[in-house]
């Protein structure tokens, strides 16, 4: 199995503990993670249209599309379905998680804008501006 061809809803009920032919939670789980994949699309990592699953075939593949840089996106997943569906009940590991997950989106975003630049955009004409009655 390769890096981004496994089950997002399988991998993150691994990685939150919860075997794969435990179905008990998954619509909840789902819930979760459609709520995260939303997340990241507002940063600007995955398909350009939004993205969610509806049980265990969508694949990381589908939503990352092969790019290596984004693999800290699963981690981010599992992050943050943790702290909604199963959050720890000792403070301090809710602040290290927390802080895991703000140092992964400043990453993720990082990668997404040294693979998508920004475009400059200039005015077409020059602005001027009216301050406490005088024009600058």
């Amino acid at each position: 199995m390769g890096t981004y061809d496994g089950s997002i809803l399988t991998d993150t009920k691994k990685a939150l503990g919860i075997e794969s032919d435990v179905v008990i939670f998954d619509s909840e789980i789902i819930m979760h993670i459609n709520s995260v994949l939303g997340t990241l699309n507002q940063l600007g990592i995955g398909p350009e249209g939004g993205f969610e699953i509806v049980d265990a075939t969508e694949i990381w593949d589908d939503f990352l599309v092969t790019d290596l840089k984004l693999s800290p996106v699963k981690t981010y997943v599992y992050l943050r379905v943790r702290l909604l569906f199963d959050p720890p009940a000792n403070s301090w590991t809710t602040v290290a998680i927390k802080e895991q997950i703000e140092q992964l989106e400043w990453r993720l975003s990082s990668v997404r804008e040294d693979a998508i630049p920004v475009p400059v955009v200039l005015p077409d004409e020059e602005l001027s501006y009216e301050l406490d009655g005088g024009i600058i």
